[in-house]
């Protein structure tokens, strides 16, 4: 009988591994023994033996000292195999040039993960005042665009499932109440798209729309502009061109 049927439970050094990475992705930079065992709370000298074994594997790097350490290279392959074979990715890429050279304007294709949007692929802007967020960064879905353009396809009860009372603010724009982001969504439902006035970045102005491949919505794409760069007409054209990429994206991946 295989190990799932029997509801064996998970293996700990396995659990541990995946942890200690996840540590390390959400911390950049360098950290020391101490401060990873004070953060996980493994046996320091079992902690010592799996972070030497990963940085043999390379999954894990030290500083000149070997006392600090950060995520490896090998973490970034995977990364980067995991956006090359995602079909969605793949059959975006058309569509968010397009948007791009459009609106002229930052372009996001992102992926709801839990309670966070990890973006999946990027359309910088050529103008001087332009945000800038990575490929694999992930941000709170309730303080961005895409995270509610996606929250909003899921019933209100499932988002009280998924979210707390209280929601971090990182900005003084921030909905850090739940059952105001909830009647916000109400509104994305009925317009077909969110947005985020500052909620996640001052000075930031982001567009979002959900791609509607499957329901409840997974991937959802967004335009992002400076506040000293937005007029009136620049935010219809840009919530126009939003709808419009939404409904070629739907197109695009209905087979998935």
């Amino acid at each position: 009988m295989a190990a799932g049927e029997t509801g064996a439970s998970p293996v700990k050094s396995a659990v541990r591994t995946v942890e200690l990475l996840e540590f390390f992705a959400g911390r950049p930079g360098m950290h020391s023994l101490a401060e990873v065992q004070s953060a996980l709370g493994y046996p320091k000298s079992s902690l010592y033996m799996l972070l030497r074994t990963l940085v043999e594997l390379g999954w894990v790097e030290t500083d000149p000292t070997g006392t600090r350490y950060g995520i490896g290279v090998r973490a970034l392959l995977v990364g980067t195999s995991y956006i090359d074979g995602d079909e969605v990715v793949a059959a975006a890429r058309t569509t968010l040039d397009r948007l791009s050279d459009e609106t002229t304007e930052t372009i996001h294709l992102a992926r709801l993960d839990g309670t966070s949007v990890v973006y999946l692929a990027t359309r910088q802007s050529d103008h001087y005042l332009r945000p800038f967020t990575r490929v694999g960064r992930r941000l709170p879905a309730h303080s961005t665009s895409l995270g509610k353009a996606l929250l909003a396809t899921y019933p209100d009860e499932r988002i009280r499932e998924l979210l707390p009372r209280e929601l971090e603010a990182l900005t003084e724009h921030t909905i850090t109440d739940r059952e105001r982001l909830i009647e916000e969504l109400k509104v994305v439902r009925e317009r077909g798209y969110a947005v985020d006035r500052e909620e996640n970045t001052l000075g930031l102005t982001c567009y979002g729309v959900a791609i509607p491949y499957r329901t409840p919505a997974r991937d959802a794409i967004s335009c992002s502009v400076p506040v000293a760069r937005l007029t009136e007409a620049h935010e219809q054209r840009i919530r126009e061109t939003l709808l419009h990429a939404r409904d070629r994206l739907a197109l695009a991946t209905r087979h998935l």
